[in-house]
């Protein structure tokens, strides 16, 4: 049986693996994360994607469990085998609790049951993203600096009010992860809703441009969701 694989040519810095047998299902998710900034790569055989990972530097791993195969607690196994510390998400149609348990005990990071809500998988996705040692960590000094209640942006001051300092502070400390509304609503005051939110969001990013006019979109907003730092 000819084996059918796809992977992205264009590396970035968020590198996605996903391991799944499905064809359609896997193309429509990797079009979708690709639009987000996660470039994703396709197998559909744990031989093929274990290949893969020894010659590529993943920063999280999308898993199916039933592969023609073999299983995919296979993957988590050569994993922990070779001491690789990426995050796993698996993807399953089993909905039972002993699977869930089964996964993790070998060393899965989260568990979503099929079908996949595409939305909900990239927020887990930043989540797991944030805390992988794969991931170079984002030091405030390459592109912004906090000092005491001052923010700079590429070395230039950016004049801002207190609560666009400290909306951008949450933000920034953050990066490439997302930042939900609710957590930034903490910083407003009460009477303070979503308008008045997206008008201090849409004020940061003007004044980021005044600075860098590319850099714009250096704030992404992730819909239903909050905002992210695109770095």
């Amino acid at each position: 049986m000819k084996i059918l694989f796809f992977w992205s040519f264009v590396l970035k810095k968020n590198q996605i693996l996903l391991i799944e047998d499905d064809i359609e299902s896997a193309v429509y998710l990797q079009e979708f994360l690709n639009e987000r900034g996660l470039s994703t790569d396709i197998f559909t055989t744990i031989t093929d994607a274990i290949f893969r990972i020894k010659f590529n530097n993943y920063s999280l791993i999308l898993l199916d469990l039933n592969l023609p195969d073999y299983e995919g607690y296979e993957i988590l196994k050569f994993l922990n085998s070779e001491k690789f510390n990426i995050p796993v998400i698996v993807t399953s149609g089993y909905a039972d609790t002993q699977t869930k348990i089964k996964t993790f005990r070998f060393g899965a990071s989260d568990y979503l049951v099929k079908p996949i809500d595409p939305v909900e998988l990239e927020a887990r996705i930043w989540v797991h993203l944030g805390k992988s040692t794969n991931i170079k960590q984002f030091s405030s000094s390459s592109m912004f600096k906090i000092d005491n209640k001052l923010i700079y942006f590429k070395d230039k001051l950016l004049k801002l009010t207190r609560i666009e300092f400290k909306i951008l502070k949450i933000i920034i400390e953050s990066p490439n992860q997302i930042v939900y509304r609710e957590d930034l609503y903490k910083v407003l005051s009460p009477k303070s809703n979503r308008r008045t939110l997206d008008g201090h969001i849409k004020n940061i990013r003007k004044k980021i441009k005044i600075i860098d006019s590319e850099s714009e979109d250096i704030i992404l907003t992730e819909y239903g969701l909050g905002y992210r730092l695109n770095v």
